[in-house]
């Protein structure tokens, strides 16, 4: 299957949150998104994820016109319903209650069967100090790997 291919990342997720709980849910997509995505013209590093109305949607995630799409297109930042089941909802809800806790998405992929799936974490957002210890990390780490060779 060439949908093994599709692999978009929110870099920024990692650098500005601290991620809690992971969960992996569906969407609720159009067949022009679908074709879009699969192409790779997806966007998900400004997005994030609310409750409404006992359903997580997904906000401001940038999915391009398909260009052999005819008049049926779809809106690029439309709202779009995650699929998650009833007790992963509650545990979201739950975490939301705390404050300073967000939803946001960290992975968008196609699944084993091919449906779109996508990724999302529940955390904290991070304070200056540690987005500094983590640059701090990864320098350390990045001259071991230097030294090893």
């Amino acid at each position: 299957m060439s949908d093994k291919g599709v692999n978009i990342l929110n870099r920024k997720a990692g650098f500005e949150y601290h991620t809690d709980i992971k969960f992996t849910a569906g969407l609720v997509l159009t067949g022009t998104e679908v074709k879009s995505i699969r192409n790779g013209n997806a966007n998900i590093s400004d997005a994030y994820c609310m409750m409404e109305d006992g359903e997580l949607i997904i906000k401001n995630m940038h999915i391009s016109e398909f260009k052999q799409g005819s008049f049926n297109q779809h809106e690029t930042l439309r709202n779009r319903k995650l699929l998650l089941n009833k007790t992963e909802l509650r545990k979201i809800t739950s975490r939301l209650k705390e404050k300073g806790t967000a939803v946001f998405p960290i992975k968008l992929y196609a699944g084993e069967r091919g449906f779109l799936k996508l990724d999302i974490g529940v955390g904290k957002g991070k304070k200056a100090f540690d987005k500094r210890d983590d640059i701090k990390a990864r320098d350390i780490q990045r001259e071991l790997a230097k030294i090893k060779f």
